[in-house]
């Protein structure tokens, strides 16, 4: 059996959670998420805990059973709490504002890229190098933050791009060229 998988998660306080059909449907204070079981994978509800049990022992499906728990137990912490990305534009002249529904970025080419934040997520910039998401469906955020970060990778010989807060970047000497 999946050591993740088996665990049952205990229902935070103000959490619901309810299956219905292949659905299971988290619902908060923040709002609601729902996420569709594999055939194969069952939940129940009970005793204030989600637990899951799936029917086999092929590889795929040990995988989804420790996935599909690991999914419902980020919902239950994203509708209770939220989750949030932050990330830090660094470099002369690179900044980052905000558009309506649009993340407008100058980092160093000769056009500035945009990207449309999708329903569920929600960015804020500060100083225009500071880029604050916050969401309750944690792989929307987090995919969003790759998306941001991909625009210009942090180069460790110049120490310019987009990083996450928090992350460490070693600035490496160049080369020493010939004497």
């Amino acid at each position: 059996m999946s050591r993740i998988g088996r665990k049952p998660i205990p229902i935070p306080q103000g959490v619901e959670v309810r299956v219905h059909d292949r659905n299971v449907l988290v619902k908060g204070p923040l709002g609601q998420l729902q996420w569709g079981l594999n055939p194969g994978i069952q939940a129940k509800v009970e005793n204030g805990e989600v637990s899951f049990t799936r029917q086999g022992d092929s590889a795929k499906l040990k995988a989804m059973h420790g996935l599909t728990r690991a999914e419902i137990a980020n919902q239950m912490v994203g509708v209770k709490d939220g989750f949030k990305k932050n990330l830090e534009v660094m470099g002369v002249g690179y900044r980052a504002q905000i558009q309506g529904s649009e993340l407008s970025f100058t980092v160093g080419y000769a056009h500035p890229v945009s990207l449309t934040l999708p329903k569920g997520v929600e960015a804020s910039v500060d100083k225009q190098t500071s880029i604050s998401l916050k969401g309750i469906d944690k792989r929307a955020v987090s995919l969003v933050a790759a998306q941001i970060r991909s625009m210009k990778v942090p180069d460790v010989y110049k120490n310019k791009g987009i990083k996450y807060i928090g992350e460490i970047l070693r600035k490496k000497a160049g080369k020493a060229g010939k004497k």
